[in-house]
């Protein structure tokens, strides 16, 4: 078994760490990327900058592999976008890991050779088995261990408030789309340009598709942004401003709050959301689970959070907490319906271990349907499973790595009652449509 890869699923910024990781271990990594480059899914988002420095943003293995081959860094107190970390660091990484990163390779499954979940014999002597397709058709191969490292991109929670899509959001999904736009480029700036604009969420891609929606309201007259919040009060949605330790972060909350000031975002709370429904002039209308009605809008940018995809991890055993899908050791960490810190303790290999040796989730999956990820998370994370795969479990239990503060910690708080005493609430009688907040008169 020792002469089989570790096999690292994804080829992002945690999955390519694991691969340096692994192979400073001297283990051999084998990344599996269903993409055709490295950061596919980053290079969706590439327009968008980070509230991470560079320092912040590379592994330290991966540094030491990329600096052998003569890379020099970037200035690590600047601020990247998305594209510049792909193409200064992520693409020249994969590069330096060679053939051993295989793009156009999508992972269909991983099994313990022979042996399906109910069988208990032989798990701890056979070997791993990772299924995939290229374009070439299916092949199958053997693995020491697997690192699932990838990630959440592929799976954006929906805008129905049950978990479930609302009732007509499949049908509406020309106008409705669940990542950051991209209001620079011209073919996006029409399609939103004039436009009344819901947007539903509460975290950073939300308040950065606020800023961005707002500058454009501020060129482009007629544009509207409403603001649709599933809890009951705006309360610490901007972050911790000054206090935040990650100053790019904490400056996003608060030119998202000043553009709230300023008029540009109309916000309604407590609106939970059943159905999508087209009105008499071809416009969207939303509707609460309580009958409350949005105004019409034109288009609605979901960014409610992401959840893992787990069903090509159907045949080995996970230990997965019943609420958010993460690992039942990491889970009471990173709980938001016990603290809003959106701070954890580092963690590694002890914390993400599952029933099944030698398979371990990493990075966003790690956190199921937890927000508020970091890649220095992420890069702890797979240095210590590295060192756990490689029987080194002295480094494997140590803790390297200290963690931001936000600057907020304000309690459990994912689902309360609306602020009916003021003008931002969806408090109408059912059927209703609901007024919202006049401009400059929003909750904060």
């Amino acid at each position: 078994m020792d002469e089989n890869p570790v096999v690292v699923v994804g080829a992002g910024p945690v999955g390519l760490a694991a691969a340096a990781e692994v192979l400073e271990r001297g283990l051999e990594p084998l990344v599996l990327e269903a993409g055709s480059e490295a950061g596919s899914a980053v290079r969706e988002w590439s327009h968008v900058r980070l509230f991470s420095q560079w320092s912040e943003l590379i592994d330290p293995a991966a540094a030491r592999l990329l600096e052998r081959q003569g890379w020099q860094g970037p200035d690590p107190a600047a601020y990247p976008s998305g594209a510049e970390w792909v193409e200064r660091y992520l693409r020249p990484l994969a590069a330096a890991l060679g053939e051993r990163v295989r793009f156009g390779a999508r992972v269909m499954g991983v099994a313990r050779r022979g042996r399906d979940r109910v069988v208990d014999a032989g798990r701890t002597s056979e070997p791993l088995t990772v299924h995939f397709e290229t374009a070439g058709g299916e092949q199958r191969i053997t693995a020491s261990a697997v690192i699932d490292a990838s990630g959440t991109w592929r799976s954006p929670n929906p805008l129905g408030g049950d978990g479930l899509p609302a009732v007509g959001e499949r049908a509406a999904r020309d106008r409705i789309s669940y990542q950051v736009p991209d209001v620079s480029d011209a073919q996006v700036r029409a399609r939103f340009a004039g436009k009344r604009i819901a947007v539903a969420g509460s975290g950073h891609s939300a308040l950065t598709a606020l800023v961005a929606f707002a500058g454009l309201a501020e060129e482009a007259p007629g544009t509207e942004i409403v603001w649709v919040l599933r809890r009951g009060r705006s309360g610490d949605v901007f972050g911790g401003g000054e206090a935040d330790q990650l100053p790019e972060r904490g400056a996003l909350g608060q030119r998202a709050e000043q553009a709230v000031d300023a008029g540009h975002v109309r916000t309604v709370t407590g609106f939970r959301t059943a159905a999508v429904e087209a009105d008499g002039d071809g416009r969207l209308v939303l509707t609460s689970f309580e009958g409350h009605k949005s105004e019409p809008v034109d288009e609605v940018v979901v960014l409610t959070g992401f959840r893992p995809d787990l069903s090509w991890l159907s045949e080995v055993r996970l230990g997965l907490d019943p609420v958010l899908q993460a690992p039942t050791a990491l889970a009471p960490l990173i709980d938001p319906n016990v603290h809003s810190c959106g701070t954890v303790y580092p963690h590694g290999a002890k914390e993400l271990a599952h029933p099944e040796p030698g398979v371990f989730v990493v990075g966003m999956k790690s956190y199921g349907r937890a927000p508020t990820f970091l890649a220095m998370t992420g890069y702890e994370q797979v240095r210590s499973v590295a060192a756990a795969i490689a029987g080194d479990t002295e480094s494997a239990e140590r803790v390297e790595l200290v963690l931001p503060e936000t600057g907020v910690c304000g309690g459990a708080g994912l689902f309360d009652e609306p602020e009916v005493e003021q003008g931002g609430g969806c408090c109408a009688a059912p059927q209703q449509t609901v007024e919202l907040a006049a401009p400059g008169a929003a909750e904060r």
